[in-house]
């Protein structure tokens, strides 16, 4: 029995890998077929419906890959803390732990050869009272998203981030074109904002599509081709911005993840002038730097600040002064509600009403409710039954 087990799993392992290969097969066939076909109105049809086969095999392949990985127990695991997290990626060796070691005091291991980090290194920076977590990772590399070395697991660590810290090698510019494929094959839209579509299934009566926003780039019969390659033949579609055909399939699919990010150019001691403003225009990168030079530090964590969009809230408490000296942490847009949940899980359930002092009220000392939205710099004061 032994040996009639061991050859099963054997040929499981085949069977998984000769799948593997197959989508990877027909994705590759597909991503070279819309590349080599030319864009107009004959064709346009035709091509969002490669893209929508295209998204459905990248999909089944990343499951595929999750499923066979979880079995075998390979598998990251962080624990988010502190008041947003960071993670930091790029290609091996491009100096990301460098970057940690120099935001956070962490000890990533630094060494000038490939796959030095082999787990995720957390980190923390303290910063405006703000506790934000920084994540290295081990490199991303060529295939990451259909599950090539441990890619799957990494991408997979960035959906629990609230920002991307990209770090580009400035000798290796062909990284960074391959890092966002990477990133986005892997389900993650960077600096985009999630479309306005609203999907209602059906159990009959056809599609029905309205758009209250001119649609420039896709049209209905674009937009019905792409719902019934997805199985979706019954719904009502509302369209509330001019989306393009990759959009109206991440709609579709919904499980995209949409996060801002910085953008840096390391080792630029190491090209010339010329080369380095040749990948700024490519990149366009926030800094530019040489991370053992620690200059650029209070630039990039006043970015991180600003990026992650945090705002300080300060708390008072009925017939006293207001604590100055240590805010309440938000992210911006956070409501009364948000901050009732931070500071307690009963607060929501026991609240009465808030005074506000500060940006957001009309008056100092406004009375409002849960689902005001506060800005950086308010007084707080809430008032429970």
């Amino acid at each position: 029995m032994a040996v009639i087990k061991k050859h099963k799993k054997k040929e499981e392992v085949v069977v998984v890998e000769r799948k593997k290969q197959t989508s990877s097969q027909e994705i590759a066939d597909l991503e070279y077929e819309i590349a080599n076909t030319k864009y107009n109105k004959a064709t346009e049809n035709a091509i969002g419906l490669l893209k929508a086969k295209l998204a459905r095999l990248k999909e089944k392949q990343i499951e595929q890959v999750q499923k066979s990985k979880s079995k075998s127990g390979v598998a990251y695991s962080v624990r988010k803390t502190g008041d947003g997290t960071v993670i930091i990626i790029g290609f091996p060796s491009v100096g990301k732990s460098t970057i940690l070691n120099a935001l956070t005091g962490s000890k990533s291991e630094v060494a000038a050869y490939e796959f030095t980090t082999l787990d995720v290194v957390p980190g923390v920076l303290n910063y405006k009272h703000a506790l934000i977590q920084i994540l290295d990772v081990p490199g991303i590399v060529h295939g990451a998203a259909a599950g090539t070395g441990r890619g799957t697991e990494v991408l997979s660590v960035i959906r629990s981030a609230d920002l991307v810290l990209f770090i580009i090698d400035a000798t290796r510019p062909q990284h960074y074109e391959a890092i966002l494929k990477e990133v986005y094959d892997s389900g993650i839209r960077v600096d985009q904002k999630k479309p306005d579509v609203k999907i209602v299934k059906k159990a009959k009566d056809g599609l029905k599509i309205g758009a209250t926003v001119k649609l420039t780039k896709i049209n209905f019969d674009i937009i019905k081709s792409i719902m019934k390659e997805f199985k979706i033949n019954n719904a009502d579609v509302v369209i509330r911005t001019d989306i393009t055909v990759e959009q109206l399939i991440d709609a579709i699919e919904g499980n995209k993840k949409y996060l801002p990010s910085i953008k840096i150019i390391n080792k630029v001691d190491l090209v010339s002038k010329e080369q380095l403003d040749k990948l700024k225009q490519i990149v366009k990168p926030q800094l530019s730097i040489n991370a053992n030079d620690k200059n650029y530090l209070d630039e990039l964590k006043e970015l991180i600040y600003q990026k992650l969009g945090i705002i300080s809230v300060y708390c008072k408490e009925v017939s006293k002064k207001a604590d100055k000296e240590v805010p309440l942490i938000l992210f911006k847009n956070a409501t009364i509600e948000d901050m009732c949940n931070k500071l307690h899980r009963d607060f929501v359930s026991k609240f009465k009403f808030a005074k506000v002092w500060g940006p957001s009220a009309k008056f100092d000392g406004q009375i409002l409710m849960l689902k005001h939205i506060l800005k950086d710099g308010d007084v707080v004061e809430i008032h429970l039954r």
